[in-house]
C-alpha cells in the first residue's frame, strides 16, 4: 500500500486508513480479525474518536490488537475529542481529561495525532493552546488537528496554538463534493457554485494540511451508500466499467477517485468487512485518468460547465 505524508509532520502513513467507529459493535475476536486483514494490506493508520460506541471502539481495539509496545511501534493511532451529548467542548479540562481516558482505553501512553472534532461555537482557543501544549510536553499527543473545520476557524486556532494542525478530517465522496463544486463552478449561476466551505480544500493544499476523507463510500451526510444502490444507476454504470477496466471492485474506483486529487488525501475507510476492505485496498495503486475522474465527477450527477 502506498505511503504519504501526513500534513508537516515526520508521519508517513498509509494512504488508506480504518476507521474504528464501528469496531465496538464487534466481539473481540472479530475486531481481530478485521484489523489483522487491515494490516495484512498495509493499512497502518487507525482513526478513533472518544465518542465511538461511547469509548468501547478503543477499548475493544487495545484489546484485539494485543496492545503491547512492539505493536504500537507499527501502528498510527488518531483519535478526536470535543463531541458531548448534544453540545461541544473545546475547554481545557475536558481535552486533558478525554486524552486520558482514550490513552487507558487503548492501552498506550501516546496518540500519534489528536483531532478537534466539531467546531465548538463557544471556543476558547486560549484554553485549546493551553491543553495541546501540555498534551505534547508530557508527550500524551505527538501531533493536532481539526476536523469538519473551516479556514477562518482553523485560523482562529492558529492565532494561540504553538503546534502546526496537521490534518482536517472532512466528509468527501464522489456523492458529496461541496469541496470542490464551487471551484468547478465558479462565475456560474449553479447552485452549487455557492462556496458553504470557504474554499477549505485549496486552504488545505496552501498551508499544508492532509484532508482525510470521511464516510468516503457514502451520499448526501448520512443517507446511506452509493456503491451498488439501486437509485443511483448512472453513477454505479460509470464505477463499473472503469472498474472492469482496472480489474477491481467498484469500490476501490470510488476510493480510488478521491487518492487520484493531487491534494494528497488520506481515505477513511470504516468498514469492518474484512473482504470489503481487501477489495477497496487496491485503491492504493490505481491512477485514475483525468479523463475517468471527470466522468465519475459527471455520472454522480455534477455539471461541468
Amino acid at each position: 500500500m502506498k505511503k504519504m505524508k501526513l500534513g508537516t509532520s515526520d508521519l508517513n502513513v498509509s494512504n488508506i486508513a480504518l476507521g474504528c467507529g464501528n469496531i465496538g459493535r464487534l466481539t473481540v475476536e472479530e475486531a481481530s480479525s478485521v484489523i489483522g486483514n487491515a494490516r495484512d494490506l498495509g493499512v497502518d493508520f487507525f482513526d478513533h474518536a472518544d465518542i465511538y460506541a461511547e469509548g468501547k471502539s478503543e477499548e475493544i481495539f487495545a484489546e484485539a490488537i494485543n496492545m503491547n509496545p512492539d505493536v504500537r511501534d507499527g501502528i498510527i493511532i488518531q483519535s478526536k475529542v470535543g463531541i458531548r451529548g448534544g453540545f461541544y467542548d473545546f475547554s481545557k479540562e475536558h481535552i486533558l481529561k478525554t486524552v486520558d481516558e482514550s490513552l487507558k482505553r487503548l492501552k498506550t501512553d501516546y496518540l500519534d495525532s489528536l483531532l478537534l472534532h466539531r467546531p465548538d461555537a463557544l471556543v476558547e482557543p486560549e484554553e485549546v493552546a493551553e491543553a495541546f501544549s501540555l498534551l505534547q510536553e508530557s508527550g500524551k499527543v505527538r501531533y493536532f488537528g481539526v476536523s469538519n473545520h473551516n479556514p477562518m476557524q482553523i485560523e482562529l486556532l492558529k492565532k494561540f496554538v504553538e503546534q502546526d494542525l496537521i490534518v482536517n478530517q472532512l466528509q468527501f465522496s464522489i456523492m458529496h463534493t461541496g469541496m470542490i463544486d464551487a471551484g468547478i463552478l465558479v462565475n456560474t449561476r449553479e447552485e452549487n457554485s455557492l462556496d458553504r466551505d470557504g474554499s477549505i480544500l485549496d486552504y488545505s493544499r496552501l498551508n499544508d494540511m492532509t484532508v482525510q476523507a470521511w464516510s468516503p463510500l457514502r451520499y448526501g451526510n448520512f443517507e446511506g451508500f452509493f456503491v451498488d444502490n439501486e437509485e443511483m444507476p448512472e453513477i454505479n454504470a460509470k464505477l463499473q466499467a472503469i472498474a472492469d477496466k482496472h480489474g477491481v471492485a467498484k469500490s476501490a474506483i470510488a476510493i480510488a477517485w478521491i487518492l487520484r486529487h493531487p491534494a494528497k488525501i488520506q481515505a477513511i475507510v470504516g468498514t469492518m468487512t474484512p473482504e470489503r476492505l481487501t477489495h477497496i485496498a487496491n485503491a492504493s495503486d490505481i491512477a485514475l485518468s483525468r479523463e475517468e475522474w471527470y466522468e465519475l465527477y459527471r455520472a454522480a450527477g455534477n455539471p461541468v460547465p
